[in-house]
């Protein structure tokens, strides 16, 4: 069974990625509006009936600024860490609160989801890994450096969405702020191009067809 899987959004405006087969699918992440989010999977002919999961990464708006919306119309189960969702200030239906640990897999169907911790400038930032038992989908972004954590799940990945965050020489004596430009480099902010690139030569497996 092919697993379909697409950036819905990504960038400071918001962040939200499908992957899914025929039959479920999970979001990661979801910092658009949730009218948005219905109209690219609609121009996508991807179904909203089929989510059975979103997973949040880490608690930033460009995060999770839909998800309050999408969770009261469709009341999907949101799976979170209890210190995202406090420092998130998320308020919704406490059943549909789910806590996930790194490394241990959630079940979604025939999906398996699996965190895993990431240098980023959040309480409690983790990565995914999403599979079918058989095609391993990778989710690196908002990513401060690369870790073993990453090296060895990227390098397991058929597919993956990785983080090219910014041009070195062009941030260095671009307009932004210092603080601004310190937040980004400093190890827990966001991968470089030239980071990102660094990360595929050294670590992308033959099997690798995809890379958004």
């Amino acid at each position: 069974m092919a697993l379909h899987i697409t950036s819905l959004n990504s960038g400071s405006n918001g962040n939200c990625y499908y992957i899914g087969n025929e039959n479920e699918a999970v979001l990661i992440d979801v910092g658009i509006s949730c009218k948005e989010l219905e109209a690219r999977m609609n121009r996508l002919g991807l179904k909203m009936e089929l989510v059975r999961a979103v997973f949040i990464s880490h608690e930033h708006s460009d995060h999770i600024s839909g998800l309050k919306t999408l969770l009261k119309k469709y009341s999907v189960p949101v799976f979170i860490t209890p210190q995202t969702l406090r420092n998130g200030k998320l308020r919704f239906e406490a059943s549909l609160i789910n806590n996930f640990i790194a490394y241990e897999t959630v079940l979604v169907g025939d999906l398996q989801v699996t965190a895993f911790p990431k240098f980023h400038d959040a309480c409690d930032p983790h990565s995914f890994i999403v599979t079918d038992g058989t095609v391993n989908i990778g989710v690196f972004t908002d990513i401060g450096q690369v870790c073993d954590h990453l090296t060895v799940h990227f390098s397991r990945c058929h597919a993956a969405f990785l983080e090219s965050n910014y041009d070195e020489v062009m941030l260095r004596e671009g307009p932004y702020p210092w603080y601004l430009k310190n937040r980004i480099t400093s190890g827990k902010g966001h991968l470089s191009n030239r980071q990102a690139l660094e990360l595929f030569l050294n670590h992308r497996p033959a099997h690798m067809t995809h890379l958004l």
